[in-house]
């Protein structure tokens, strides 16, 4: 298989030829990463005609990181047994600020204060400090990175609504999936829509052992090829496979860039690596000419800046950003 061929494979599977509904899309990319909703609303836009985000919910999931996906995958998302890496503050358990006792007092109340439509995060600190939280108990319940509303999130009551301002509701009940069964789950739709991929890749993806992967592998009708010296495992998708797209504005953390190995890349070249990921842990949002990234753009007030590696065709970026983005009042190269 030829690189152009890995690239339209990966294109293909990723609904970036070809628009698909917003459930699809979610369900097929195993979630988008979402602490910044925007970037995962954008990564909705360019692979659907029209964003619906009813039944899509946030939560923690791949790598411990926070994706938009859908209600229905909560069994799979947060399945039996699973595990990453939380701090004390993060779970239910006694920690340097708060006992156990007392979590679960305020678990009860947070749950119970969502269902009554009191969601927003600011609201429930409040609640929490009329009844007895103190400022040293604070600093865990409502850390800033997590505390008591991940740990009810890890744990499968609440979850975020997919906003920007941080507000909760009650997860559905349901019943987690096995890990073994979710894990082949999770790793058929990677081969399938990320793949051609490699065995690092995948470990990379899900926070896990390489080991791990070849054995979801040995159990999946996975194909292989071989390109430069590296073997790509995938699941044939019988999607048909078009043309390299003209000109891409991906989005930030766009799992096009995040689904693989971050020290290369095959849509990037080495020299600008850390232009895009960049060591503070995020990735910028690209654009994609001809299947390789020749730089990154950035939209604030409606101004649009775009950074280049080269000289590229401004008109046709140009063409392509006013076909995305109606209300631009400025587009600047760089």
């Amino acid at each position: 298989m030829t690189l152009e061929e890995i690239k339209l494979r990966r294109l293909t599977g990723q609904h970036l030829l070809a628009p698909v509904d917003t459930q699809t899309v979610v369900k097929d990319l195993c979630g988008l990463q979402a602490q910044f909703l925007g970037h995962a609303l954008h990564g909705l836009t360019i692979r659907t005609e029209v964003i619906n985000t009813d039944g899509l919910i946030k939560n923690w999931t791949n790598r411990g990181t926070m994706h938009l996906f859908s209600v229905h995958d909560l069994p799979l998302f947060l399945h039996k047994d699973r595990s990453h890496f939380l701090r004390p503050v993060d779970t239910l358990q006694t920690d340097a600020y708060i006992s156990a006792d007392r979590k679960a007092y305020f678990a009860n109340l947070i749950v119970n204060s969502v269902s009554k439509g009191i969601e927003e995060r600011d609201a429930l600190k409040t609640a929490c400090e009329m009844s007895g939280m103190t400022e040293l108990e604070g600093k865990s319940l409502f850390d800033p990175w997590g505390g008591l509303i991940r740990a009810l999130c890890e744990t499968g009551r609440l979850c975020h609504k997919v906003q920007e301002k941080k507000a909760y509701q009650l997860c559905p009940t349901f019943e987690p999936m096995e890990e073994k069964t979710a894990r082949l789950e999770l790793a058929r739709r990677y081969f399938t829509h990320f793949g051609p991929a490699t065995v690092k890749d995948a470990a990379y993806f899900f926070g896990t052992t390489q080991g791990k992967v070849k054995a979801w592998l040995n159990e999946l009708p996975a194909a292989e090829t071989v390109f430069g010296g590296k073997t790509y495992f995938y699941i044939d998708n019988g999607m048909p496979i078009g043309e390299l797209p003209k000109c891409l504005f991906l989005a930030g953390f766009d799992q096009l860039m995040l689904g693989y190995e971050k020290t290369e890349s095959l849509f990037l070249p080495k020299a600008h690596m850390r232009d895009i990921f960049n060591l503070a842990g995020i990735v910028r949002p690209t654009i994609l000419i001809d299947g390789n990234v020749v730089g990154w753009w950035n939209m604030k007030n409606r101004k649009l800046s775009i950074t280049m590696f080269g000289n590229y065709d401004a008109e046709m970026i140009t063409e392509k950003a006013n076909g995305l983005w109606t209300d631009i009042k400025k587009i600047e190269f760089r």
